[in-house]
């Protein structure tokens, strides 16, 4: 999908929400990249991120047309997914909630030896890779969600002070300053535990069993290391390359493309009746 100017998106959106199917199906391929990755990283896995993706998604088209143009469409839309992810308790970890606490003593003092191997014939250094990645998303679930919003709309979308304080309710310079306390909370805790990042004692490679016994990577289902990376979004190596030295410590991270099944239930609600129905109104 070409990138479009905001000019060219809000043409778009005016005609989407005056019926115009193809017009429809146009904004929804250009911001379901972004819902997806703001869901993952708020929820922490795929199959949670698909399906509250898929909610903003449907948002976004029933409401379209109480867009009135006061803001950046993209804007608007984080607006939307923001508030519902913010208050969404079906993901895994609403139900098991994580510290930072409970995890740093998980790294310590978990029983990472004499386990049997589990990696199903996978190769270990592709496993190592997938719980590298994986970790990330468990650590922003240490932060309350308000936190771990402000944490991604910072680093992973690089939004102006101004727009993700407008989002989130909060001054600019309210945001400023608890953005850099989340950051550094997030560099204390890898410089303290992780060894690939940090100075800790804690590597991927040797806790590939104990990460599969507790069902926290599957061999049967590598999510981020066989998922579509993204190049046309910010990366959160680049987004954090001048403040707080953290770049280094979160290189690991990446955008992903939408899954093909998400992308195949939206393609499925705009061809269906319900849709045109919203669509006429």
């Amino acid at each position: 999908m070409k990138n479009i100017t905001n000019e060219e998106l809000l043409a778009l959106v005016e005609k989407a929400a005056a019926g115009d199917k193809n017009s429809l199906e146009t904004v929804i391929l250009n911001i379901q990249d972004l819902v997806f990755n703001l869901s993952l990283r708020m929820l922490g896995t795929f199959p949670d991120a698909e399906d509250a993706a898929q909610d903003i998604l449907l948002k976004v088209i029933t409401h379209l047309s109480s867009f009135r143009g006061e803001s950046a469409f993209t804007t608007w839309v984080f607006r939307i997914a923001v508030n519902h992810l913010k208050n969404y308790k079906k993901h895994m970890f609403a139900r098991f909630p994580l510290s930072f606490e409970y995890y740093g003593d998980d790294i310590k003092n978990g029983a990472v030896g004499d386990l049997p191997d589990l990696t199903q014939n996978v190769e270990r250094s592709i496993l190592a890779e997938e719980l590298k990645l994986s970790c990330t998303n468990v650590m922003l679930q240490c932060l309350d969600a308000e936190s771990r919003c402000i944490f991604i709309l910072g680093t992973m979308f690089k939004l102006d002070s101004r727009i993700a304080g407008d989002i989130l309710g909060i001054t600019p310079e309210a945001y400023r300053q608890r953005l850099s306390r989340i950051r550094r909370k997030m560099a204390d805790f890898l410089q303290e535990y992780c060894g690939e990042y940090g100075g800790g004692k804690c590597r991927c490679a040797d806790r590939i069993d104990y990460a599969i016994q507790n069902h926290r990577i599957s061999p049967a289902r590598l999510d981020f290391t066989t998922a579509v990376p993204m190049e046309t979004m910010v990366r959160v190596k680049e987004a954090m390359e001048d403040i707080d030295d953290l770049s280094q410590r979160f290189s690991f991270c990446r955008t992903y493309q939408t899954p093909e099944s998400l992308k195949g239930s939206i393609q499925r609600f705009l061809d269906g009746t319900l849709c045109s129905i919203i669509t006429n109104a």
